[in-house]
């Protein structure tokens, strides 16, 4: 597809450098964190800042934190049930200083550059329940034309951070961590056959994103209420929050009814569904206003061809659309990735930018 051109490597496929990761010493690094500055190196090296490297990554189990700061970076696994990047931190545990690391302090892998892919990897944060540990993230990916492909993104509250973060914390204190006074980029993020699991908002965030026939699973709490998919922070004006295409809504064992698709955590989210499957775990309302009447009027919440025991349309809110009138055209990926906010053909056609 075109569209794809602005994600990953595509601008200089032929200049690609490799740099192997394997824990027996056989690679040319031990960890992935030394693979990067290798990589930072070479392109010092060959006076190239924007040289493209791919960071390919034998099979183990690497414990350790991971921050991509490079653009035009690969990081490739063998498979995803093969190479895993994991780590274990809550926010309720205390950094250095003693006080709680919070939520965005608690990585286990941060790209904060674009361009970058993430393929055939399991990045996981393992520090447990939310209920005891607190937030724990997975992957926080803040960076425009992020491609994340055959992945399984593994953590329990809050897996997956999409920056940007909101313009404000509701709370002192509430964004310490690595972007903390970093303005605020909208970027675009691309996540296609992978696996998503945790429980409380565990795809959060201000991108703008689209997840194409991914599973997102739900992990029992044993609550009445076991969790929220989505807790989107899109900012306001913007014409697309998250997309889900063709994806396919699972649990682990929840009780039937006990999940929401989403909540907003700023007043303007938008999350579409479109040609999804829902289990039988989704509330049949669908969603929750998180008790923020305003949040109705501001917030987009629809659905198109969606299906599954978990889709009661007349059970959703007044102020969501089980059906959306703009139709699946105006969901195509070309003009989800493309941020078109105008007129999108009737075929969804590819996008010719690059």
């Amino acid at each position: 597809m075109m569209v794809s051109t602005m994600f990953g490597q595509a601008a200089h496929p032929m200049r690609t450098t490799t740099i192997t990761v394997s824990q027996d010493g056989q690679g040319d690094c031990r960890t992935v964190g030394d693979a990067l500055t290798l990589a930072a190196e070479t392109r010092l090296q060959r006076r190239d800042a924007h040289l493209p490297i791919t960071i390919f990554i034998h099979p183990g189990t690497y414990r350790e934190r991971v921050t991509v700061t490079l653009p035009y970076v690969t990081l490739e696994g063998v498979d995803a049930a093969s190479t895993v990047i994991a780590l274990g931190l809550g926010a309720r545990m205390p950094a250095d200083d003693g006080t709680p690391l919070g939520t965005f302090r608690t990585y286990t892998m941060l790209v904060d550059a674009d361009h970058v892919t993430l393929r055939g990897l399991s990045i996981v944060n393992d520090a447990g329940d939310g209920r005891e540990v607190g937030q724990a993230i997975a992957l926080y990916a803040d960076g425009d034309g992020l491609l994340v492909e055959d992945c399984r993104l593994l953590g329990h509250q809050d897996t997956l951070f999409t920056g940007p973060l909101p313009p404000k914390e509701l709370q002192p204190g509430g964004f310490i961590g690595p972007k903390q006074f970093a303005p605020r980029k909208v970027g675009r993020q691309w996540y296609r056959r992978c696996l998503i699991a945790g429980d409380v908002d565990f795809i959060f965030g201000g991108a703008t994103a689209l997840f194409e026939d991914c599973e997102i699973r739900s992990l029992d709490r044993g609550e009445e209420v076991n969790g929220y998919v989505t807790a989107a922070s899109t900012p306001e004006g913007r014409p697309y929050g998250y997309v889900f295409r063709d994806c396919r809504f699972t649990s682990d064992s929840c009780a039937p009814g006990s999940v929401y698709l989403g909540r907003p955590w700023r007043d303007f989210a938008r999350v579409a569904l479109v040609d999804c499957e829902l289990g039988e775990h989704i509330r049949s309302e669908g969603w929750w206003d998180w008790g923020k009447p305003q949040a109705r009027d501001g917030s987009r919440f629809s659905g198109v061809g969606l299906f599954g025991p978990g889709f009661a349309p007349e059970c959703w809110p007044d102020w969501t659309l089980p059906d959306d009138p703009a139709g699946p055209a105006w969901y195509a990926p070309r003009h989800v990735l493309d941020t078109a906010e105008e007129n999108p053909d009737e075929d969804g056609g590819e996008s010719s930018w690059s």
